[in-house]
């Protein structure tokens, strides 16, 4: 039988010191993917996607303050022989012990802490105090690590400075992986609930490596081993269990879940109704989907062709889904329809997926459309082409990262796009659960030059939804001709759509800019609580 001597030096082996150096690059690198998969998360089940990572990062941070803080007082109580101060064998053990002890702990709550929240919110517990109690317990424990490892090293007395240099360096460098890893590798390769298992069983990983490097601390290694593996097991588990948890927040089945690099995208089904969610809100039903797009897409066409203009191109911004570009196919003087999605998962979705080929119909495979893929913030500005129409169809401003898409920068972007009698047209949320947002919107295209004009269309989905229209001229509506089929809009209703009711009617709005996104605190109206 091979027997080990105990360690009777604190003098680290090369061996040690690399296992220590790397163990500070994956503590950093995990507990940031722990940061972005909280806030991910968080986002995803309610929203506010600023104020979600604001108490997931800024939380996270602040409780790895007070855990370097506290860690001053761990690994240093007596010796055996009962002097205050221990030798310095002895600290080392102590400190060895103590941080197998906190990634021991670490592993198995940064795993199964998402799981605890996502069952929270499903059966409608506080989430928020759970992410606030959640991030204060994994940011105090993260941040007892690395100054840990760092008092490890300082009791080896060689290269000290050098030795410190590398902990802090590999941190950085860590943290960097973590922050990379976690985004594009893990969320939408393995997905948001298990990639906290892949995350979680890191630190167990590390404490099975060290142990091995440490004599005295071998015994560590079943545990770290145990632990990791353990949750290596569980990993594919957590899909079927969470999508269980899953379908209790949608009123219907779900027939196809999937998380692509940009968001959640979830379609369920119920009889004729098939509904799209893209990170838990809903996108459209069928069963009254033609109301919307309808809406969106023919008040533009059929102004330009009243005023005596032939459309011949459009520029679609989103409607990955292809309803849209189903309206606008109708009409047989459109050459060519450019759509610029940012998710290619949204296409794919719509172009074989059973449900929503039937109702966008084939749209995709039409020879005069044209895709490309990228955010319109940064491809529109690269377009050389002008347009007779361009459609915008992109999610509510309830971020900044969309409020862009709303702004005068972004609208002036569009008008140069514009040919001299081209209309841009938008959807512009809920006026009556948002008043603000639509009265934003139409103040802030104004602003370019254009003349804006706000309507509104009743969806049973949804709810009065709101639209903004806008030209270089003032567009009438009266006596507009529809030569196509629809299923709601009529040459009759449409000039009746931009009669807006008083409840619905705000002026008192600021222009929304890339510099000051007033449009997110606008769409935040209280009047949400109630849908």
């Amino acid at each position: 039988m091979i027997t080990t001597s105990p360690q009777t030096t604190t003098t680290l082996t090369r061996q040690q010191r690399h296992l220590l150096l790397l163990t500070a690059a994956v503590s950093s690198g995990c507990g940031l993917a722990a940061e972005l998969l909280l806030g991910t998360l968080t986002s995803y089940l309610v929203g506010a996607q600023a104020l979600a990572y604001g108490v997931a990062v800024g939380g996270f941070l602040a409780a790895m303050g007070l855990g370097a803080y506290l860690s001053r007082f761990v690994a240093t109580g007596h010796n055996h022989s009962g002097n205050k101060k221990p030798s310095d064998i002895e600290q080392q053990k102590q400190l060895i012990n103590s941080f197998f002890t906190i990634e021991i702990v670490l592993a198995p709550l940064v795993a199964f802490v998402p799981l605890a929240l996502f069952a929270l919110f499903t059966f409608n517990g506080p989430i928020w105090i759970g992410l606030i109690f959640s991030t204060l317990i994994l940011g105090a424990l993260s941040g007892m690590e690395v100054p840990l490892l760092t008092r490890l090293i300082e009791l080896d007395a060689r290269n000290l400075g050098d030795s410190l240099a590398g902990v802090l360096a590999l941190d950085y460098v860590g943290a960097l992986a973590g922050s990379l890893l976690f985004p594009a590798v893990l969320l939408p390769w393995v997905g948001l609930l298990p990639s906290a298992f892949i995350i979680g069983s890191f630190p167990s990983w590390m404490v099975f490596f060290l142990a091995r490097a440490f004599p005295n601390m071998r015994a560590w290694r079943y545990v770290g081993l145990g632990i990791a593996i353990a949750l290596i097991i569980i990993t594919p588990a957590v899909l079927p269990f969470s999508a269980n948890l899953e379908n209790k927040l949608y009123k219907a089945p779900v027939v196809w879940r999937s998380q692509s690099p940009y968001q959640k995208i979830i379609l369920t089904r119920y009889g004729q109704d098939t509904r799209l969610f893209l990170n838990g809100e809903l996108q459209l039903s069928t069963v009254d989907e033609y109301r919307y797009h309808e809406s969106l897409v023919h008040p533009a066409i059929a102004a330009a062709t009243k005023a005596g203009t032939t459309p011949k191109r459009v520029l679609l911004l989103g409607a990955g889904d292809g309803m849209a570009l189903r309206e606008v196919l109708k009409w047989p003087s459109i050459e060519q329809v450019n759509i610029i999605e940012l998710d290619p998962a949204i296409i794919e979705l719509a172009k074989n997926q059973a449900a929503l080929v039937k109702f966008n119909q084939n749209a995709f495979d039409d020879p005069r459309v044209v895709i490309q893929y990228g955010d319109a913030f940064k491809t529109v500005p690269q377009l050389r082409e002008q347009f007779d129409i361009i459609i915008a169809d992109f999610p509510d401003p309830d971020e900044v990262a969309i409020a862009k898409l709303y702004s005068k920068g972004f609208y002036q972007q569009l008008r140069s796009r514009l040919t001299p009698n081209g209309i841009i047209v938008t959807q512009a949320s809920s006026p009556f659960f948002a008043p603000k947002v639509i009265a934003c919107i139409t103040k802030t295209i104004a602003d370019t030059g254009l003349t804006a004009a706000p309507y509104t269309v009743n969806i049973p989905s949804f709810g009065p939804w709101g639209f903004v229209i806008a030209a270089a001229r003032p567009l009438t509506f009266d006596n507009t001709e529809l030569p196509i089929s629809t299923q709601f809009l009529t040459s009759e209703l449409l000039p009746t759509l931009f009669v807006m009711a008083k409840d619905i009617t705000d002026t008192d709005v600021d222009i929304n800019q890339l510099s000051n996104p007033v449009i997110v605190p606008y769409q935040s109206n209280p009047r949400w609580s109630v849908y």
